[in-house]
């Protein structure tokens, strides 16, 4: 009898697994801010050179005219804005300033001190250590280190959690948090910063996927979906609670430590969060683990009898004991048996491809709404607020329709909305942000079918290697996209237009993939190279669980392992989907 089956006898999702789940994904709450702090902490206002005739300490934004801006600052490449990173050579008398043509043939100077728009941020990291102009690629480079600290901390703390227990790990992943948040916030300079958001991004993973294992290992395999699409929401909440944070904190070292600081709340967690009874059990710490269950049970108000907890601890251990066998001791999986065999090389790229797009995309919209115009704030909310509606539709549609036809369609739908923007006039900024939204609901609806249609395109023997080169490509994803989002600068639309070509190709090369909805487990890297191909002799094999052979070649394709128990499949592919996006 599994742990699932006890699960079962527990209660799916039973009044303990109920509080405990709500507690832990409040965690995702915070994982939020940090993530998307950036967006305020890193906001660019308007800005333009300080003039020799002003005096930088005590000139303000609105001290020049717009009227006076063309005898100062030439236009940019495209004509459209004034490019304030340079000023004309000229000496700039009243008379000047009052004449009508622009003098330029001294050509022109770059800028030596720079004044900022106060009206919408009174300050930022960026105001501050003047990350414009020529150091502009300061302010992507220290987002796109966030998320590769995203990246290094998802495998760290996923190892650890795996070695050490969920519980230390949780706890002192949020300590480091909380401490390497307020030095952020405190840090004299440009490094120190980057380098303190950079453990911050991967206290992330430490924090919430670990948290996230420890919910998803005590809820039963009927309830394992909605737990897993409900803790996105908690994401989004998160995400527009970030917004509230800026409306009233407009300092940004206050603005860092206010959104740190709720992590503090957490710590009571130590007395209410449980360690894993199933890493307990994988561990063979039997009695622990019997302690976990049995005030699970009196929570729930249930009985479960001594012989059940005994069986079940007799089933862990003949799992845990069983012994290697050859082929097992000669060849361990890796990402390289996914790359070997044509179609299933063909597929993984595909996927890899998906994931790339999805993350690139989805970080890229949300970063991306200072670049819009308009009520910054509202931007921010609503690009939260779509998220909702998209999860509620995977909650309707993932198990009746199929994956392929939701990821594409999203997809392209994502690519549609973002590619009309290249035609959108400049005078109708409010049909660009609909086009935005539409866009990043879109998108997040995508990328929360990428983690189960990926989860049934891989062999049981890779599945969780698969999944976890998976997520490195999407992390690469998440650290281009600051760069790319750098492109508003020369025109706002192109970052949209980059996200949305991506996103329409992406759905495209989708439907190359095989549906997987409704089909039998993969188990084998010889089914996962057959899947997909059109022989009905192929299918005929698949579905009778036999050993799939390559007919075209006339031999049998190399089994790497025997297939492990569908319970210990499931439960890998919902702790890896935890460490994916967050």
């Amino acid at each position: 009898m599994g742990y699932d089956e006890v699960l079962t006898h527990l209660g799916d999702f039973g009044r303990y697994q109920k509080v405990i789940y709500f507690l832990i994904c409040l965690t995702s709450i915070t994982c939020a801010f940090h993530k998307l702090a950036g967006v305020f902490l890193l906001a660019k206002p308007e800005f333009r050179c300080v003039l020799p005739f002003e005096n930088a300490s005590e000139v303000q934004y609105g001290d020049l005219p717009k009227d006076l801006w063309p005898m100062a600052y030439p236009k940019d490449i495209l004509g459209v804005k004034y490019e304030t990173c340079s000023f004309y050579d000229v000496n700039y008398t009243e008379d000047y300033l009052n004449s009508s043509v622009p003098f330029t043939t001294n050509g022109t100077r770059g800028c030596s001190h720079y004044v900022y728009d106060k009206t919408k941020y009174l300050n930022s990291a960026v105001t501050e250590w003047d990350m414009v102009c020529n150091r502009n690629f300061l302010r992507a480079t220290s987002d796109a280190l966030f998320m590769l600290g995203v990246l290094v901390g998802s495998i760290v703390f996923g190892q650890m959690s795996d070695k050490y227990g969920r519980k230390p790990i949780f706890f002192s992943s949020l300590v480091i948090q909380v401490i390497f948040g307020v030095l952020a916030a405190v840090a004299p300079e440009y490094l120190t910063y980057t380098c303190a958001r950079f453990i911050v991004g991967a206290t992330t993973s430490g924090v919430f996927l670990v948290a996230y294992v420890i919910a998803m290992e005590m809820v039963g395999p009927s309830m394992r979906l909605f737990a897993g699409i409900f803790v996105m929401m908690f994401f989004s909440v998160g995400f527009m609670l970030t917004a509230a944070f800026a409306y009233f904190v407009h300092d940004w070292r206050w603005l860092q430590i206010a959104l740190t600081l709720p992590g503090l709340l957490f710590m009571c967690y130590y007395w209410i969060i449980p360690e894993s009874a199933r890493w307990l059990l994988s561990k063979n710490r039997k009695e622990a683990a019997i302690a976990n269950i049995q005030k699970a049970a009196r929570f729930n108000k249930v009985e479960i009898s001594a012989d059940l907890l005994n069986q079940l601890l007799d089933d862990n251990s003949k799992e845990e004991k069983k012994p290697a066998t050859d082929e097992e001791d000669q060849h361990q999986p890796s990402v390289w048996d996914l790359l070997r065999y044509p179609n299933l090389r063909r597929k993984t790229l595909l996927i890899f491809f998906d994931w790339f797009v999805n993350s690139g995309t989805y970080y890229g919209l949300s970063w991306n709404t200072n670049n819009l115009g308009s009520n910054v704030l509202l931007n921010f909310v609503i690009s939260g607020a779509v998220e909702i509606p998209a999860y509620t539709f995977l909650l309707f549609t993932l198990n009746k329709w199929g994956r392929r036809t939701i990821l594409c369609g999203c997809m392209l739908v994502a690519g549609i909305a973002l590619l009309i923007t290249i035609a959108i006039p400049s005078d109708m900024n409010w049909l660009l942000i609909t086009c935005a939204m539409l866009g990043k609901l879109a998108i997040t609806s995508s990328y929360g079918t990428i983690y189960i249609f990926s989860a049934e395109q891989f062999p049981t023997v890779v599945r969780n290697v698969g999944l976890g080169a998976a997520s490195m490509v999407a992390r690469i994803g998440g650290i281009l996209a600051p760069f790319f989002n750098m492109l508003g600068d020369i025109w706002k639309p192109l970052p949209l237009i980059i996200f949305g070509a991506m996103a329409f190709v992406g759905g495209l090369l989708s439907l190359l993939l095989p549906e997987t909805h409704n089909k039998p487990t993969l188990e084998t890297i010889a089914d996962g190279e057959e899947f997909g191909k059109a022989s009905k002799v192929t299918q005929y094999l698949l579905e009778e669980g036999k050993e799939l052979q390559n007919i075209e070649k006339s031999e049998t394709l190399p089994l790497n392992a025997t297939a492990p128990a569908t319970e210990s499949s499931s439960n890998a592919v919902q702790q890896q989907n935890g460490r994916n996006k967050y």
